[in-house]
């Protein structure tokens, strides 16, 4: 339903400006309690003076979620027991929004995939973790709606980064 709203509104260039540090931060506190469960610790680094971006703050908040409980539940494993999250300038006019683990990392040959509705690197795992295959697909057309490019950086051993620029209100 989530990416059925998301994808209904794609042509609607969001126009409330939001303050991405902040929303991240009160990302990070609501999911806490699930990273102390799984022995985690979130790590955030947010540039001072970023500027604001346009946006819908539901839709958002439910990117930087679904990014950050990513790296909780697949990245924080046994050898990783911190994620961070990050918000800095990326350029003239873009805010980059990068969240990453030093967990197992995904194998080359998924990594075009990852974005596909119901794509699964793991199907066994995801379903354990509740895990139901959108979540990045619903962050690929987040990042689309609000003019955003997202990138996934990958390897095994050494962890994930996904990066999401976004451009700053004018």
């Amino acid at each position: 339903m989530a990416l059925s709203r998301i994808e209904a509104d794609r042509y609607l260039a969001p126009r409330m400006e939001i303050d991405l540090g902040a929303l991240v931060r009160k990302c990070v506190e609501e999911n806490r309690p699930l990273a102390e469960r799984r022995g985690c610790a979130i790590a955030t680094e947010i540039e001072e003076g970023v500027p604001a971006i346009l946006g819908d703050e539901t839709q958002l908040l439910q990117l930087a979620d679904n990014l950050l409980g990513n790296a909780i539940r697949y990245g924080c494993t046994e050898g990783c027991d911190t994620v961070s999250v990050a918000v800095r300038r990326s350029g003239r006019d873009r805010v980059r929004l990068a969240v990453s683990d030093k967990g197992p990392g995904i194998a080359p040959e998924h990594l075009p995939r990852l974005t596909e509705r119901f794509y699964r690197v793991d199907a066994a795992r995801s379903r354990n973790s509740g895990g139901t295959g959108l979540g990045l697909a619903i962050v690929k057309h987040i990042a689309e709606r609000h003019r955003g490019t997202l990138n996934i950086a990958s390897a095994l051993g050494t962890g994930t980064t996904i990066t999401v620029d976004l451009p700053i209100a004018r």
